[in-house]
C-alpha cells in the first residue's frame, strides 16, 4: 500500500507542480503515456492533455494548492482518495474523489475524478 501512497502523493506533486518542464517531468513519471483523465469538467488522453487541464486549473486557482484529504484507500491496482484544494494550512475551496487505475509497470492508467465541493460559479 505504500508504493499507492506514494503514487498519489506524486499525483497531487504534478497538479502543484507550477513549472512546465517540472510539471511534464512529474507527469512522465506517474502517468502511461496513453492515461486518461475524466473528471464533470474535462475529459483528456494523453500526458499533454493532463499537463494543459493542469495549467489551466492553475490559472484559475492560483496560490491554491492540492493536498491529501484523508487515507488512501488501495487494492490491486485501483486507489480511490479524497483531495483538497486551497490555500496550504487552510480551509479547502474544493473537495474532490478521485479513482485511479494504475497499469502493470505502477503509472496511472485512468483517473475517474468527481468533485464534492465546489464554489459557485466555477
Amino acid at each position: 500500500m505504500s508504493d499507492m501512497n506514494d503514487l498519489v502523493e506524486r499525483y497531487l506533486a504534478a497538479w502543484n507542480e507550477t513549472g512546465a518542464a517540472a510539471r511534464q517531468a512529474v507527469l512522465a513519471e506517474v502517468f502511461a503515456e496513453d492515461a486518461v483523465y475524466t473528471d464533470p469538467l474535462v475529459s483528456v488522453q494523453g500526458r499533454d492533455g493532463l499537463d494543459a487541464t493542469i495549467a489551466a486549473v492553475q490559472a484559475q486557482f492560483g496560490g491554491l494548492v492540492f493536498s491529501l484529504g484523508g487515507p488512501v484507500d488501495a487494492h490491486h491496482d485501483i486507489a480511490r482518495f479524497t483531495w483538497h484544494l486551497g490555500p496550504e494550512g487552510g480551509e479547502p475551496v474544493v473537495v474532490g474523489f478521485d479513482v485511479a487505475v494504475v497499469g502493470d509497470d505502477g503509472r496511472i492508467r485512468q483517473v475517474l475524478g468527481f468533485l464534492d465541493k465546489v464554489p459557485t460559479g466555477v
